[in-house]
């Protein structure tokens, strides 16, 4: 049951019902609407598509359901799987005698592991210890149970490998035996036979759920009563992967293009953002100086839309993930000199530069100063993103590019009310770079490490064709004219500087004609001096005005993913001959004053 556009819909749990989007209608599809019997469910029963065909849904009771329209209607594809009949453990104690059925058919499939290389290979697990497997889609079952599984032993996760279709793994929970061990089984020979594979687990720590890497061969992660494990040899050995994670019981794993979504039993989603360092680990370890690791597809997304202050400090609320590519490197050993971080456009020109050394540095051989942090704020400071830095320390680092080029020279900046406590940026950014391909290179101690990057547009957005070209060539406009502004002032400064300093040194003669001067000068540079306007009018323009009506614009035209509008590139075709008028100014003031003789 793919998506359709047309009529959206969405299947979950507890009983199957399919829910449209467009109108909110429930419709229950289940299987056995009215209970009879026949069939047996937990609240909990497995569901999901086939890895394969997204129209191939799986269901599971005590026996395996399939449909391909929707829940229409449903094929059974095997016999009842679970176990027939089995003692009550002795560690049930007192319910023992409160046992109906005395023991007989409780079972049910509690996990289903279709292959993701054969449509027709499926694993399924019980919670009453039993795994079956099919190679041609039902047709012959195979029980295939490790011997150390008894009755009352919870197959509570299966994973069939994304590479090997004689490889599985399964996570087994057995609180009912009062056995908190971890347990996790794999076959390598389509379940002929089976390993216990928990080394570096602690031996209390009961395993809920097993994944593999959909990417790298081997790495596997795993699901426990405490947290989360990582395997880099299919599960031979394991070593925490907890970090940040607090104590949860994590109840299932899902690997998404790049990151790790972890669900846990009390205490949410949560999600390790960009796995790619642990796809590469054995490659840095090999590093005997520097390992820039290949950074994951990093996908323009505008980051937030809200338009309201932040979240009071009190609120309980999740960490976005870092908006832009984030680029790992390790240093086998600290570095000497700065280390660099370029970003360069499919042509080989550069886009983006940072350094250990300074934040940031231009596009322009000479680097810029580091970011000054502000001092004059009308906004709480713990909204404000702390500056980056590239570090020279040995060990892993992270650095996030937020996909944007050098921020434009504009003489007032401000922080969006849109803001994220402790990681809003400073605006004006640089322009949204356009989707395509970049290359990312770190430079370490005289020697540089290459990698690829692919930026992503959002998926959600629907643009002209075109549309991201027009915005972008029009946002470098806008930041070629604020440089033009930027260093006009810089002159008009420096030519009233030289003014100051020969009025000191002349008679009363010749200060009048330098005065003069200086007047013109501020009238260039923020409009001092000059008549008011007429009402409804704007007076002559100078270099600090026009330098915060390109802001405005520029900040109009990078608002939003969208053709830029005719009023736009009008606006800014005015502001563009305004800025050629005041440089003409500019010369004209600068040809007086250092023409002027002794």
């Amino acid at each position: 049951m793919a998506p359709d556009p047309l009529h959206p819909d969405i299947v979950y749990g507890g009983k199957v019902t399919r829910f449209h989007w467009s109108t909110g209608e429930v419709q229950d599809v289940s299987p056995e609407p009215v209970r009879t019997g026949r069939y047996r469910f937990v609240r909990t029963m497995p569901l999901l598509f086939s890895p394969l065909d997204p129209h191939v849904l799986y269901l599971g009771g005590n026996v395996l359901f399939r449909t391909v329209n929707g829940g229409q209607s449903w094929q059974v594809m095997s016999p009842d799987l679970t176990r027939a009949a089995y003692d009550v453990p002795a560690s049930l104690g007192a319910f023992t005698a409160l046992d109906p059925e005395k023991g007989t058919h409780r079972g049910v499939i509690y996990t289903i592991a279709p292959s993701f290389t054969r449509p027709n290979l499926i694993w399924v697990g019980t919670d009453d210890g039993l795994i079956h497997v099919t190679h041609d889609g039902g047709r012959k079952w195979t029980n295939v149970t490790p011997t150390a599984l008894t009755p009352w032993s919870k197959v509570s996760l299966m994973e069939a490998s994304h590479v090997d279709t004689l490889a599985v793994y399964a996570a087994v929970n057995r609180f009912r035996l009062d056995d908190l061990h971890p347990h996790i089984f794999r076959t390598k020979d389509g379940g002929r036979t089976w390993t216990d594979v928990v080394e570096g687990i602690p031996s209390n720590e009961v395993v809920n759920a097993v994944r593999e890497d959909p990417v790298r061969r081997g790495l596997l992660y795993a699901g426990t009563e405490r947290g989360v494990y990582v395997s880099f040899d299919a599960g031979d050995h394991w070593q925490s992967l907890q970090l940040d994670l607090p104590a949860s019981s994590v109840r299932d794993l899902v690997v998404h293009d790049s990151d790790l979504v972890v669900a846990t039993h009390g205490r949410s989603f949560w999600i390790l953002d960009d796995i790619t360092p642990l796809r590469q680990i054995a490659a840095a370890a090999a590093a005997t100086a520097a390992y820039l690791y290949r950074p994951a597809p990093a996908v323009r997304v505008r980051w937030t839309e809200n338009t309201d202050t932040p979240l009071p400090p009190d609120e309980p609320a999740a960490k976005n993930p870092p908006d832009g590519a984030i680029v790992d490197y390790y240093l086998a050993r600290p570095a000497a000199a700065p280390v660099t971080l370029e970003i360069l456009d499919r042509a080989g020109r550069l886009v983006r530069r940072f350094s250990s050394a300074s934040l940031s540095s231009s596009s322009s051989p000479s680097p810029e100063r580091p970011e000054q942090p502000d001092t004059a704020l009308n906004i709480p400071l713990m909204w404000i993103r702390p500056p980056q830095t590239l570090s020279t320390a040995r060990g892993m680092h992270r650095f996030v590019w937020d996909l944007h080029g050098e921020p434009p020279p504009a003489m007032r900046h401000e922080y969006p009310i849109s803001a994220i406590p402790g990681d809003t940026p400073r605006e004006p950014r640089g322009p949204w770079v356009l989707p395509g391909r970049y290359a990312v290179r770190l430079a370490v101690g005289g020697e540089t490490r290459t990698q690829p990057l692919v930026v992503r547009m959002d998926p959600r957005a629907q643009l002209v064709p075109g549309a991201l070209a027009q915005q972008f060539a029009l946002a470098l406009r806008i930041v070629a004219a604020l440089r033009g502004d930027s260093a006009a002032l810089q002159r008009v400064r420096a030519v009233r500087m030289e003014v100051k300093r020969a009025r000191e040194r002349v008679g009363q003669g010749a200060a009048a004609a330098l005065d003069s001067l200086d007047g013109r000068a501020a009238a260039l540079e923020s409009g001092a001096g000059e008549p008011p306007p007429p009402p409804g009018q704007r007076g002559k323009e100078n270099l600090i005005r026009l330098n915060g009506d390109l802001v405005a614009v520029y900040g109009v035209v990078e608002g939003s993913d969208a053709t830029p509008t005719a009023a736009v590139r009008a606006a800014l075709g005015d502001l563009e001959r305004a800025l050629a008028e005041l440089l003409a100014r500019l010369r004209e003031l600068e040809r007086r004053f250092y023409n002027r003789g002794p």
